[in-house]
């Protein structure tokens, strides 16, 4: 059994297998190589993210069980419809993909949370996902009240895959909004899942369950093969609506439980 990650240099890109991940801390696999474009679609295609503070060398993950969002599992609930109604009603409430990608990332870094002192997106990262946005691949949601940006996240896409790796509110349900409108969106492109890496209980009221890294590995390369072109996206659809009509298929299905299940 590995009892350390592994060390990578910068070059060959390439990963041990994520079977040697550590259970202890959980996913660690390994430490090194590089953030370049090259690395980080090496490595979300296998299903590994980095994740590391400042001063620590690169560290890379891939936990097991794993926390995915299936997209037709997603929870709109009432609670958020009805602060949706209120704030369209007092001002004017939108939606955008990739108009301001580091400002959304920022955003996600110096945003106050419970419980963590600093972060973990240094300009390191953000040189690193920049290069990643400007090739396609890396997104961002932003939720708008008039022209003041209050919400957002921002994640890579590989085919038909998207990975979410951080989300920011400075109103309330500010992420939430994002994320449902992502998914909706997602959802008319003909996605079927998202990568949200690690349990939380935000992530879990909005529909979010664990499975195990065996399984989602077999989901991640189905998504990926799915030919998708790398490039900015825009808002398509009215996602309110959409949002609407899948919490009424939801529940129409709900005597049967018959909710997506796996394999998609």
């Amino acid at each position: 059994m590995q009892n350390e990650p592994f060390w990578l240099d910068k070059k060959p890109v390439v990963f041990p297998p994520t079977n040697l991940a550590l259970s202890d801390p959980d996913g660690l696999l390994a430490i090194g190589g590089d953030l370049t474009p090259e690395w980080l679609l090496s490595a979300y295609s296998k299903g590994i993210f980095p994740w590391f503070n400042p001063g620590e060398p690169i560290l890379w993950w891939t936990p097991n069980p794993r926390s995915v969002l299936l997209i037709d599992d997603l929870k709109f609930r009432r609670s958020l419809r009805k602060n949706i109604q209120k704030l369209t009603k007092e001002r004017n409430l939108t939606v955008t993909f990739d108009q301001c990608f580091i400002e959304v990332m920022k955003s996600c870094a110096t945003i106050e949370r419970k419980d963590q002192d600093g972060t973990w997106i240094t300009d390191e990262m953000l040189n690193a996902y920049q290069h990643l946005h400007n090739k396609g691949h890396a997104h961002s949601v932003e939720v708008w009240l008039d022209d003041k940006l209050v919400g957002g996240l921002y994640g890579v896409a590989i085919g038909k895959m998207f990975f979410g790796e951080s989300m920011f509110s400075k109103v309330s349900d500010g992420s939430k909004i994002a994320l449902v409108a992502l998914a909706m969106q997602l959802k008319k492109w003909g996605f079927k899942m998202m990568d949200t890496q690690i349990e939380t209980a935000h992530l879990k009221s909005l529909g979010a369950n664990l499975i195990s890294r065996t399984v989602f590995e077999a989901l991640l390369e189905q998504q990926i093969q799915q030919a998708f072109p790398a490039k900015k996206w825009q808002m398509e659809i009215d996602w309110l609506q959409a949002a609407i009509e899948h919490s009424h298929f939801q529940k129409a299905l709900e005597p049967t439980q018959n909710a997506s299940k796996l394999p998609i």
